[in-house]
């Protein structure tokens, strides 16, 4: 490949992360508090590649015009192939195009699909749990749900509705849950925090539909086949399709 190729992969893979980092797409590969770091490395990307063509045109030419290096390579298939040139070839600026994709194209964030087939985040018991709010119902994010039920055995829950929002996955047998993927740190790590679905729910159920659910908590509990993690249940009482948000990922777990 050369310079000229490296350059444009440079600066296309530098507009990428940019355009990324500037909108919510980061938000489907890294948690939010890498967006600094992501622009910052879009930026050096961008300079990393008008280095490379300054570069590129401030080395000596030969007589012939190609570089030094190009030039002991002519000769050298010279001597063995009567005078033959041998360049670059140009199938790869077929790099390119996946780039430019990404660029063009927003990927979707990871769905029931992934979390059907990797084990519950729910590992480590915590300390304790903090007195919830007053309200009824009360919203609570899906990963604190889930914690309060397994490990907390829903004393801090008791009778009270709450609304818990995640996307739609079902098993094989066609148990409904509702899931929010957990980060460490990027979409590579991503890990599902689940909770089964019981009660009233709609009679069609379509897989990474995103749905706000309240419910009481129940007892019910059933091991993950994946890590046999504990996966707590909600009685739903009502259950209605929402937006998805603006960041598909919980950090709740991890920070």
């Amino acid at each position: 490949m050369n310079r000229q190729a490296q350059a444009v992969i440079l600066f296309l893979v530098g507009v990428a992360v940019l355009r990324a980092g500037f909108t919510d797409l980061y938000l489907r590969y890294v948690k939010a508090g890498l967006q600094p770091l992501l622009l910052l490395a879009g930026v050096v990307l961008i300079a990393a590649a008008a280095a490379t063509l300054w570069y590129g045109r401030r080395r000596p030419r030969t007589a012939d015009g190609d570089e030094p290096e190009q030039h002991e390579r002519h000769e050298g298939h010279e001597g063995h192939e009567g005078g033959h040139v041998h360049r670059e070839p140009r199938v790869s600026w077929l790099l390119v195009l996946p780039l430019v994709a990404l660029i063009l194209v927003a990927p979707p964030a990871l769905g029931s699909y992934s979390a059907m087939r990797a084990g519950t985040a729910l590992q480590e018991a915590p300390w304790g749990y903090p007195k919830l709010p007053a309200g009824d119902p009360l919203r609570l994010e899906l990963a604190d749900y889930a914690g309060r039920a397994v490990y907390d055995h829903g004393r801090s829950l008791g009778d009270r509705h709450v609304k818990l929002t995640g996307f739609l996955a079902l098993d094989e047998n066609g148990t409904a849950y509702l899931v929010r993927m957990t980060l460490n740190c990027c979409a590579a790590d991503a890990q599902p925090v689940k909770v089964g679905l019981s009660g009233e729910l709609p009679p069609v159920l379509r897989p990474d539909t995103w749905l706000e659910v309240t419910g009481t908590y129940t007892g019910q509990q059933v091991k993950d086949p994946v890590n046999d993690g504990v996966i707590p249940f909600l009685k739903a009482t009502e259950a209605r399709p929402v937006k998805a948000p603006r960041d598909p990922y919980d950090e709740s777990l991890n920070g």
